[in-house]
């Protein structure tokens, strides 16, 4: 038998707000939803909406919880990190599964986990969560890209297979990822969704219009760094444009440091941004520019990042920093950013992301105080695991 679950108010994002809204659902999916000739809800302090999606993380690096501080420059903070993560053998499961709890408690039903050594894989198929799982390849001087690219997706090939999780192998960014093996990545992607770091950091600026500063100094020190390479002399969007990456099927993560045209460009290739406002101020890169993202008409989702440069992994912190850094902004839009535009841009639009009919019923409701007049605008106001519950 299907279950009706009324509220004070429902958002479907794919539509207006409802009041006195409704929802009727049967063995997991989305049977109707609506607002006519419903009885006021005894839920009033309540409003029903999609499950999160965080569509940038690193589960993986869970462990680093508070051993990584701020730095004044994304290279400072990397090498900071670098230096943690090799006091450490195989990445430790258990604060993956915490993290992964952690989140869902806050309200996340879907991640766009970013994995090196795949640890978080199995944590993930035995959560119930949903996923698409990225296979990260860093290489600035690989022998033989193909190679690597294959070797990678034999890992995958050879997981558990589990229907929640999709994965693809995706490269970190262009200052760690040689020409060679961004295009073996780009050829052997077909119909997957590609993550990339992107015009994150200054310094990446610099990188790829001299061939010099902070990126190239770390890459000589840790050995990695090839004479061969020649600097493109373009910004981050044309280059990853030039070795076939620039399309619908693209996370474009971070972009503080974009410009109007390489915006433009991303929202002409339907592409997504991926803005994770809180880790940009932590590892020195800068705020991120939320109100040029959504003025260019690109697809906008959102990311925590890692436990390394959050103190949590509760997407609704991360709307409440970009409604303070993007007041012009309508609260439906950020919303959707965190509901059904990450969901499109992981490829998980067609089942999750919005409250329509024929999709799963990952949904959760938030308590709302009773003198609040706007429910949209609520949200946006740091919304903290205790007010949250999944329908069942």
């Amino acid at each position: 038998m299907s279950t009706v679950h009324h509220a004070r108010w429902v958002l479907p994002i794919s539509q207006p707000p409802i009041e006195n809204g409704w929802v009727e659902i049967d063995a997991g999916r989305i049977i109707a939803v609506g607002g006519e000739h419903s009885p006021p809800s005894t839920e009033h302090d309540r409003v029903i909406l999609p499950g999160l999606v965080n569509a940038h993380t690193h589960l993986e690096l869970s462990w680093m919880r508070d051993q990584v501080p701020p730095a004044r420059s994304m290279p400072q903070w990397v090498e900071r990190l670098m230096a943690l993560r090799r006091t450490v053998g195989p990445e430790p499961s258990a604060p993956i599964a915490d993290a992964i709890r952690e989140s869902r408690a806050a309200g996340t039903m879907l991640f766009g986990e970013i994995t090196n050594t795949l640890a978080s894989y199995e944590p993930l198929a035995t959560s119930g969560m949903s996923a698409a799982v990225f296979r990260e390849l860093l290489g600035f001087n690989v022998a033989d890209p193909d190679g690597t690219v294959k070797g990678a997706q034999a890992q995958l090939e050879n997981l558990r297979p589990v229907a929640r999780l999709r994965w693809s192998v995706v490269p970190h960014a262009p200052y760690s990822v040689s020409p060679a093996l961004l295009r073996a990545i780009a050829d052997a992607s077909k119909d997957a969704r590609i993550s990339i770091h992107l015009g994150e950091s200054a310094e990446e600026l610099d990188f790829l219009g001299s061939g010099g500063g902070a990126w190239r100094s770390l890459l000589t020190s840790l050995g990695a760094w090839t004479d061969q390479w020649r600097p493109p002399g373009t910004g981050p969007v044309d280059y990853v444009a030039s070795h076939g990456l620039l399309n619908q099927r693209l996370l474009a993560v971070h972009c503080v440091h974009l410009t109007e045209r390489e915006l433009a460009m991303l929202a002409e290739a339907g592409a997504s941004v991926v803005t994770c406002p809180r880790s940009n101020q932590w590892v020195g890169a800068g705020v991120p520019p939320v109100e040029r993202f959504y003025r260019s008409g690109v697809r906008v989702a959102v990311g925590t990042d890692s436990l390394a440069s959050v103190g949590d992994l509760n997407v609704f912190s991360e709307l409440r920093l970009m409604r303070q850094i993007a007041p012009g902004i309508p609260a439906r839009e950020i919303l959707a950013s965190a509901t059904r535009h990450g969901a499109d841009a992981l490829g998980f639009g067609d089942t999750l992301g919005t409250i329509e009919p024929g999709k799963r019923a990952e949904l959760i409701t938030v308590s709302v105080p009773e003198g609040a007049g706007d429910v949209e605008e609520y949200l946006l106001s740091g919304i903290e695991p205790e007010q949250v519950r999944w329908l069942q």
